[in-house]
């Protein structure tokens, strides 16, 4: 369904946000995008369908269903941005309009796209309210009547207004508290495996990917550093900085993760003065002399993982795993 291809994202005078992505993702699998704030995680999220500002310079593929959304004309740009795929913000907050109802503003793209009938886009949008758990009443209400995991609820019935096939969903819980974060994840699980969608979650919470994405992609200064199924990268790591990444949350269970909690000192490279080589090794507890000097490129770890490290011995650089491995998720 999705493909990214030599992905790369460039600033006015802010250097590259992304580096040479490659990814896949095939209709009914989950892929999580991870790692800090500065990554490179929401800029890659707005590459995919052109969101960008006008000032950002794009280069590579992104291909879906084997058209490339980079090179569209923007009548097909702004058909694919809600009927072929949709974005889930971060503070549903900040993007539903205060002075119009929920009800409305989820109709609005069905009318703009569906080109029904009014009375048809309202009944479409109470249809849509029930199936993500909310009565279709409450599409009369403003949006500051309604709690933080309400309004997420609506924002993902926004989202599935026009039946996309690619659902992302840029940090989709993080306001909210850990019941209702648990009530929208299990929610976004059964509408991806229900309806066949695919689902690029991104977090910096390695501990949500693991549990809701069938694969995992960690995110450093702008590349992806570390790829593979999630409960694995998740439990057993092969870069430092997906390891350290991982430590960085307490264990149920794990006395030694739950009184001493290993974090990471320092911040991740501003993306107009990298570092040399490997952009990692400032922080990294393992780097050698030779990461200060030798990039690393994505290296084969076993099936279907990759890591970007000089750790990582006995394999030849290797390319995104195809649609077909995503789906069955080795």
């Amino acid at each position: 369904m999705l493909e990214v291809r030599n992905l790369e994202v460039t600033y006015p005078g802010g250097g590259a946000a992304v580096r040479g992505v490659n990814l896949s993702l095939a209709a009914g699998r989950k892929l999580g995008i991870a790692g800090e704030s500065g990554c490179g995680k929401s800029t890659l999220a707005l590459a995919l369908l052109r969101l960008l500002p006008a000032g950002a310079r794009v280069g590579g593929q992104v291909l879906l269903d084997g058209e490339d959304v980079l090179t569209m004309r923007w009548g097909q740009v702004r058909a694919v941005r809600w009927a072929g795929a949709s974005i889930v913000f971060q503070g549903a907050m900040h993007s539903l309009n205060p002075v119009h109802r929920v009800g409305d503003q989820v109709a609005e793209p069905i009318l703009l796209h569906r080109k029904g009938t009014a009375a048809a886009a309202k009944r479409q949008a109470g249809e849509l309210l029930e199936q993500v758990g909310l009565p279709a009443a409450r599409a009369s209400a403003y949006p500051h009547e309604l709690s933080g995991g309400q309004r997420q609820r609506v924002m993902i019935a926004m989202a599935l207004a026009c039946g996309p096939r690619l659902i992302i969903a840029d940090e989709p819980t993080t306001a909210l508290d850990v019941m209702i974060q648990a009530q929208i994840l299990r929610l976004i699980e059964q509408l991806v495996t229900g309806q066949e969608l695919g689902l690029m979650m991104i977090s910096h919470d390695l501990a949500v990917l693991a549990d809701t994405c069938d694969r995992l992609a960690v995110m450093y200064a702008g590349r992806v550093v570390e790829e593979g199924p999630a409960r694995e990268v998740y439990e057993n790591a092969a870069h430092p900085y997906a390891k350290a990444l991982s430590a960085a949350f307490p264990r149920i269970g794990d006395p030694a993760s739950r009184f001493a909690p290993r974090g990471l000192p320092g911040d991740p490279p501003d993306p107009s003065a990298l570092p040399t080589g490997c952009t990692f090794h400032p922080r990294c507890p393992a780097a050698l002399p030779s990461c200060a000097t030798e990039d690393q490129d994505l290296r084969e770890t076993g099936a279907g993982r990759r890591a970007a490290c000089v750790h990582v011995r006995g394999a030849e650089p290797g390319p995104a795993p195809a649609a077909e491995d995503a789906r069955s998720g080795t």
